[in-house]
């Protein structure tokens, strides 16, 4: 994408307020790590027009970059709803993958019809260090599919994380980084340049930033 696009889409998650960026006060992440940044790209579901935008995007993306895709997969949970948005876009089968199976019943980890060879294409809501999401890619594997590529609507841009796609061989777009999204706060008078240089200093050592 140009980078007009890549800040165009970080507008909008700024506008809902899907991205929060508050280097004086840092969130704690799940993974214990301090971050200058939050994201919940759940909050753009509750904004029609936003939503309809990012539907509209990510479908553009796997229409142009993954044209061979036969099927939509979501990752649970913030990647299924747009994941379904995309395969209604696109008039293709949808699936998703939870984190685990289930412990009951059938004891699917996906859920859907998923044929053996077909090409499927995942999308994420979010890509960090990229765990969780190869990790969905590799259920896919078991199960027969073809992961041909991800969409996610937001990359932070960790070094692990492209190391971790590009050992697991899997191709990766998204709409906006955070690249994009800091020079756009910069323009916008959103962040000084002192917290510039914290925020940048951030990427470059997530774990340890703030110890």
């Amino acid at each position: 994408m140009s980078n007009i696009s890549e800040k165009q889409v970080a507008e909008k998650l700024l506008q809902v307020q899907a991205v929060k960026l508050r280097p004086a006060e840092p969130f704690t992440w799940a993974s214990g790590w301090k971050s200058p940044i939050y994201c919940d790209n759940r909050k753009l579901l509750s904004f029609p027009y936003v939503r309809d935008y990012i539907k509209s995007e990510l479908s553009n993306m796997v229409f142009s970059d993954f044209p061979e895709a036969a099927v939509i997969a979501g990752v649970a949970t913030a990647g299924i709803p747009h994941g379904a948005l995309v395969a209604d876009q696109l008039k293709l089968p949808f699936i998703y993958v939870r984190s685990k199976p289930k412990e009951h019943g059938m004891g699917n980890q996906i859920e859907g019809v998923l044929q053996e060879g077909q090409p499927v294409v995942v999308i994420e809501d979010l890509i960090s260090t990229g765990k969780s999401s190869l990790e969905a890619v590799q259920a896919i594997r078991q199960a027969g599919g073809e992961v041909i590529g991800m969409v996610s609507i937001f990359n932070y841009g960790f070094d692990i994380a492209v190391q971790a796609f590009e050992k697991a061989g899997v191709p990766y777009r998204s709409l906006s980084n955070y690249n994009a999204l800091i020079e756009l706060a910069v323009e916008k008078g959103m962040v000084s340049a002192a917290e510039q240089s914290t925020l940048q200093s951030w990427r470059s050592t997530p774990d340890q930033w703030g110890k």
